[in-house]
């Protein structure tokens, strides 16, 4: 039995951002469990055709988080990073629009204008219709009809794998928030109003994958960092951690990162276990293109019920001196690629891309949160806390759990 004062599960941003702040703390009573060869989790890159290519889709730095973006400086030098200003897309009536739909619909030809201008207008948020619980109907009621037919019910179902009716909206407010005022102006004046989207302004590597910057976190504390190695039970009652090579650890306090439902969990009440077979996730395939995007973007949003990817991430844009893209693509939808001209490219599934945010999943995961911790086992990041994060925002939160673990 080898122990530990906190055992983290998961070389991620988010496990691999906490171990290194305990350390700058004076903390070094700490191991990192991490399944695969290689640390970063789904911010792991390889090199594809002679550039990097990230396995688990388009991941870049934010700049909003200056905190997060300085200790990532401290490992991989400001100076090897490009900044860009973000260019995202939509594909729609065979032409390309910018991303948010609704602040940049002047971009299509004026039939279409007015027929979006007409269907915002009429939208319940602008007709002082009540707020829906469901998330179809909360689309059309905030959006309206045409972008909730041509774009955002579309795409969902492509990257949700049609489960919207298991969704809930309490997450919707994340989206840019553009009013109708702001949708005409912008139709006016050829400009954008309303809120900017995540990532409005980020880095990007200029010699690597987004994974070089957790790889250089890890070497830091590679004492403390253990790859190679795959969790299979965890007791709550005991903290003791078996993997499958037949090593067990012992922690007084596990911090995890990794899924819930990946592993067997023992001493854990009904309820809890009855929470955790109810969280539900996507999974995503990454598959390369050796072809010319034919766009400027860093990234299009594609939904088009008869085109097998839901994004593309147009890596000639922002790796320097690559080609090529690569898209992204759910799981049962990938049979689609099975004798076409992309079915020997290199493809990586994440069978663990997107956790769903079912009705009852914010119920369901603060039962499973509270019942952990109470037992001293602590949910971090994108799936110890089942949200979609970012990686900028799991690595803020883990800099924030260390700071109230050595408090």
């Amino acid at each position: 039995m080898e122990k530990a004062k906190y055992l983290i599960l998961g070389a991620g941003p988010s496990g691999l951002t906490l171990g290194r702040k305990l350390l700058d703390k004076g903390e070094k009573d700490f191991i990192i469990l991490e399944k695969e060869d290689t640390v970063g989790g789904l911010c792991r890159s390889e090199t594809v055709d002679g550039k990097p290519l990230d396995i688990g889709g388009g991941h870049f730095l934010d700049v909003r988080r200056p905190l997060v973006c300085e200790f990532v400086f401290r490992f991989l030098e400001e100076k090897e990073w490009n900044s860009f200003d973000r260019d995202s897309r939509i594909r729609v009536h065979g032409t390309e629009i910018n991303h948010p739909f609704e602040a940049n619909i002047w971009q299509l030809p004026k039939e279409y204008q007015d027929k979006y201008l007409d269907s915002i207008q009429k939208a319940g948020c602008n007709t002082g219709v009540e707020k829906p619980s469901l998330f179809t109907e909360w689309i059309r009621w905030k959006l309206g009809d045409e972008i909730a037919d041509n774009y955002m019910l579309p795409y969902n179902s492509k990257m949700f794998s049609d489960t919207l009716d298991e969704l809930g909206t309490y997450w919707l407010e994340k989206l840019p928030n553009v009013s109708y005022e702001d949708t005409l102006r912008s139709c006016k004046e050829h400009r954008m109003f309303g809120s900017q989207p995540g990532h409005a302004q980020f880095y990007y590597p200029k010699e690597y994958g987004y994974g070089e910057a957790f790889i250089r976190i890890a070497d830091s504390m590679k004492e403390n960092v253990f790859t190679g190695v795959s969790v299979t039970e965890i007791n709550l009652d005991t903290r003791i951690v078996t993997c499958g090579d037949g090593r067990a650890f012992q922690a007084e306090t596990i911090i995890t990162t990794i899924p819930w439902d990946c592993v067997k969990l023992t001493g854990i009440s009904d309820e809890f276990a009855g929470a955790v077979s109810s969280l539900k996730h996507s999974a995503v395939e990454i598959r390369y293109v050796d072809e010319d995007p034919e766009t400027p973007a860093h990234w299009v949003y594609v939904p088009d019920a008869n085109t097998p990817y839901h994004r593309i991430l147009c890596r000639c844009n922002f790796c320097p001196d690559s080609k090529g893209y690569w898209v992204e693509t759910v799981k049962k939808r990938t049979a689609k690629y099975v004798g076409s001209k992309w079915e020997k490219n290199y493809a990586y599934m994440n069978e663990y891309a997107y956790p769903l945010n079912t009705i009852d999943k914010p119920q369901k995961i603060r039962l499973i949160l509270d019942e952990a911790r109470e037992k001293g086992v602590i949910g971090l990041g994108r799936w110890g806390e089942h949200e979609h994060y970012n990686s900028d925002v799991v690595m803020e939160r883990a800099m924030k759990l260390a700071d109230e673990l050595m408090d």
